[in-house]
């Protein structure tokens, strides 16, 4: 699945991931403070057999169109503990800007949580396959993703309280539907600390950073996991232009 990953500290990379399910791993980011963000992944035992979630009809199955320079998308997620408003920006990184709206648009995030908290680092969602309600599996949770990965691409802003940015496993072009939201801006040490190769910024929390503290306050396994316990999901996503 894709998720910060579980085996980590509070002040270990989180798992930042799509498309971890693709690969049977979670994606992960370095530990805050550390030396570079390897991003390494925990397997998934390969003798389990998790229930999925279905695809959502409509939703891309390969790399969506990319978000063109200079084009800016508003997407608002609605949440039972308030609303959050993202400003996704084609300038920062045009294909995952671009991945994130498509499944934005299509209904992927609807019901699907937000599966992992590291208190002021960052808060992860986005696995529609083992995150979403009814059927969130919290053993499994993170490891999924949409059913294709996309292109990697360099990394040139940073990575600040309130950054959205793609989550991803240790290899290659392999971002699928996880993103993670910044909780502060000392967390820029650990993320940017692998400069180009890094974890996608597709924008900015524009609204409703009070909303991403209040799920980021929810209870969560702790150190190592930092999984949420109860766990906070995104009730309607919705896109707009600009």
């Amino acid at each position: 699945m894709i998720r910060i990953a579980r085996a980590w500290p509070v002040a270990a990379v989180l798992c930042l991931v799509a498309g971890c399910s693709l690969a049977g791993s979670r994606a992960t980011v370095p530990p805050v403070g550390s030396v570079p963000p390897s991003a390494s992944a925990n397997a998934m035992p390969s003798d389990s057999h998790p229930p999925e979630s279905s695809y959502p009809p409509g939703c891309p199955t390969k790399q969506p169109e990319a978000l063109p320079s200079g084009q800016t998308r508003t997407v608002t997620i609605s949440t039972s503990k308030g609303t959050i408003v993202i400003k996704v920006d084609g300038a920062l990184s045009p294909i995952a800007a671009g991945n994130f709206v498509a499944l934005a648009g299509c209904g992927y995030y609807t019901g699907v949580v937000f599966h992992r908290i590291v208190p002021d680092f960052v808060l992860q969602g986005g696995d529609g396959t083992y995150g979403r309600e009814p059927n969130v599996s919290l053993d499994y949770v993170g490891f999924g993703g949409a059913p294709y990965t996309i292109a990697d691409e360099p990394v040139t802003a940073k990575y600040m309280r309130g950054t959205v940015a793609m989550a991803r496993t240790s290899k290659p072009n392999s971002v699928t539907s996880q993103f993670f939201i910044v909780l502060s801006d000392s967390a820029e040490s650990a993320l940017g600390s692998n400069g180009p190769d890094n974890y996608q910024i597709i924008g900015n929390v524009t609204s409703g950073m009070s909303a991403v503290d209040a799920i980021a306050a929810m209870p969560n396994s702790g150190s190592p996991d930092n999984l949420a316990t109860s766990p906070v999901a995104m009730d309607t996503v919705t896109v707009a232009k600009p």
